[in-house]
């Protein structure tokens, strides 16, 4: 059940109660695609952090170890010793990313495995069955991720294919949801709303998934190569026309400023690699921008990433030393580095839920570029 706590403009604070615990909401979803954020950060460290939300891989969970293994552990809460809520991705975002790989029918998608080439066909009913076996909090429902740019009549039939799957997505889920050796009987489907840049197919897809009353809905098949303005125009035009009483989630976005420019727009939930990502090769997000690590000029730099950061990095270690551990190549300095980069994140959905419970977010969200920017 999803609480809508507050609303400032079209900025949502909101509380989705899961089996799995409350995910207080807007909210960054730290990814951990192979049951694991990368960077040696662990499931403890994930509390520490703050972390509310662990994003894993259905794809590639499903090649390895495979899901069928996780499930026979007890399913991923189990698996990866976390008890907070899980969402897995649909492996819809596979269609388009290994597009030299795969070849997308009615019935679902062919794939070649990209770790050894064998053969995997996955469609609504086997993405559902993966991720019920798996175990998570959220499922994603199967989608086709369209390139960008494409044709007006590809997105059309893309996206018309997207709502048949999803239908098939429902049902299967509600025949999983009821049997008995189902770990996660009250695992929850968002759907997927699709259409590119064109905002009269968006509109239409958010009004027709509208009615199938899901558990939540995203804006996929964006972040692929439009500009940042195009990507705000389309979510801008798009969320009014899903449900105001649901959760909504942005996909795979993004960048500090990207998120706060979408809270302001009625997005609620996100996921990126940028944090973990940008962690691993020393860049660090600040309240003014960002660092790089690796800079000379932070050679004899004994002050921490940033003052005042709360977590572990800044707590105890200086840039100094930070920046000669990656040097060295030492993995210690990789995982401070993804440790404060999402200590950062999460701490700005905190300030981000403060801010539109005191009525403040718009002067929030222009102080806090402006920073960026400085």
């Amino acid at each position: 059940m999803y609480e809508l706590l507050k609303t400032d403009g079209r900025a949502k604070r909101g509380r989705l109660h899961t089996v799995h615990g409350i995910i207080d909401t807007p909210v960054f979803m730290n990814v951990g695609t192979a049951a694991a954020i990368k960077g040696g950060v662990s499931t403890k460290d994930l509390n520490e952090i703050k972390c509310q939300v662990e994003l894993s891989n259905t794809y590639h969970l499903h090649l390895r170890p495979g899901d069928e293994v996780i499930n026979t552990l007890g399913g991923i809460h189990k698996f990866m010793a976390w008890d907070k809520p899980i969402l897995t991705d649909s492996g819809g975002f596979q269609v388009f990313s290994l597009s030299k790989l795969r070849k997308i029918k009615e019935e679902g998608v062919y794939f070649a495995s990209h770790i050894d080439g064998r053969k995997i066909f996955m469609g609504p009913e086997e993405s559902m069955q993966i991720q019920s076996n798996l175990a998570s909090t959220i499922a994603m429902a199967f989608d086709e991720c369209p390139p960008h740019p494409a044709t007006r009549k590809y997105m059309e039939d893309s996206v018309d294919r997207t709502t048949r799957w999803l239908n098939r997505c429902k049902v299967e889920m509600n025949r999983l949801n009821g049997l008995d050796k189902t770990i996660n009987k009250s695992q929850m489907l968002f759907g997927i709303n699709q259409g590119g840049t064109y905002e009269d197919i968006r509109i239409e897809h958010a009004k027709v998934i509208s009615e199938l009353d899901l558990d939540g809905y995203a804006l996929g098949g964006l972040a692929v190569g439009e500009s940042h303005e195009e990507m705000y125009r389309i979510i801008e035009e798009t969320v009014p026309y899903l449900p105001q009483d649901k959760p909504t989630y942005l996909m795979g976005v993004g960048t500090p400023e990207n998120i706060l420019e979408a809270v302001d727009r009625g997005i609620d939930f996100f996921d990126c690699v940028y944090p973990t990502r940008n962690g691993r090769h020393g860049h660090v997000y600040i309240n003014s921008g960002r660092l790089n690590l690796l800079n000379k000029k932070f050679e004899v730099d004994d002050s921490p990433i940033e003052e005042g950061c709360g977590c572990e990095a800044c707590q105890r270690y200086s840039r100094a030393y930070i920046r000669h551990l990656l040097k060295a190549k030492e993995i210690l300095g990789l995982r401070l580095c993804v440790m404060h980069n999402l200590y950062f994140y999460n701490t700005m959905m905190e300030e981000i839920r403060s801010a539109i419970e005191e009525g403040r977010y718009s002067e929030y969200k222009k102080a806090k570029i402006e920073g960026f920017r400085a």
